[in-house]
């Protein structure tokens, strides 16, 4: 089949699909109404993805494809933390947390972020994340333990929920604040507190060793 020749078609169709299954679920959005909202010629669903199930699961493919794009400006999956001082990994598990609080608040729409709550319910909804598995593995050397401790487990999520909590829960932050967005100063106290909660997993886990 031909290349088409609409290089944004694909993006496009990726932004449709997130907001209307975001808005309707997946059985009650059509492939029709994804293309008519996207603006791309029916075809063109085949042509990337297949089908309705494939594009559904192509919408997360692309988040972590996007992730890991992303941190290889800050981040080197190879290099395994068991191999790192834990000041090292200290150091690094503040980057990260720093980094992901950008990359949420700019990269993720908030279609995204309605769809992958959803998804979160399902029992058979399961993510495997490089960049959220390097991180847990980060944490697990700072507390020197390994990383499916059931500890290291809970810390890092805890940690993940101080970066998105502002956004996932908007009726008790931006409404408060009167807010359509996020601004700079906000952005800044969301990683402020963060570097707390970092630091103070570093505290407890001095005081138990």
């Amino acid at each position: 089949m031909k290349k088409p020749k609409d290089e944004n078609s694909k993006s496009r169709i990726l932004e449709a699909a997130t907001t209307l299954f975001a808005q309707k679920g997946f059985d009650g959005t059509s492939i029709r109404e994804i293309c008519k909202k996207a603006n791309v010629n029916l075809c063109m669903i085949s042509y990337y993805w297949g089908g309705k199930q494939e594009l559904y699961n192509g919408i997360i493919e692309n988040l972590l494809e996007k992730q890991i794009e992303y941190s290889k400006g800050f981040l080197d999956l190879n290099k395994n933390p068991k191999d790192m001082s834990i000041d090292e990994c200290t150091s690094l598990l503040t980057t990260i947390a720093d980094k992901f609080v950008d990359f949420f608040y700019t990269n993720i729409s908030s279609d995204l972020i309605v769809l992958l709550l959803k998804e979160q319910q399902r029992p058979d909804f399961i993510v495997k994340s490089p960049v959220l598995d390097y991180m847990r593995s980060v944490v697990a050397r700072v507390l020197n333990k390994e990383p499916d401790d059931r500890l290291v487990i809970f810390k890092t999520l805890f940690l993940l929920s101080q970066v998105n909590s502002p956004r996932i829960l908007p009726a008790f932050s931006l409404r408060q604040l009167g807010q359509k967005d996020f601004s700079k100063e906000d952005i800044k106290i969301i990683k402020e507190n963060v570097k707390l909660y970092i630091n103070a997993v570093i505290k407890e886990s001095l005081h138990e060793n």
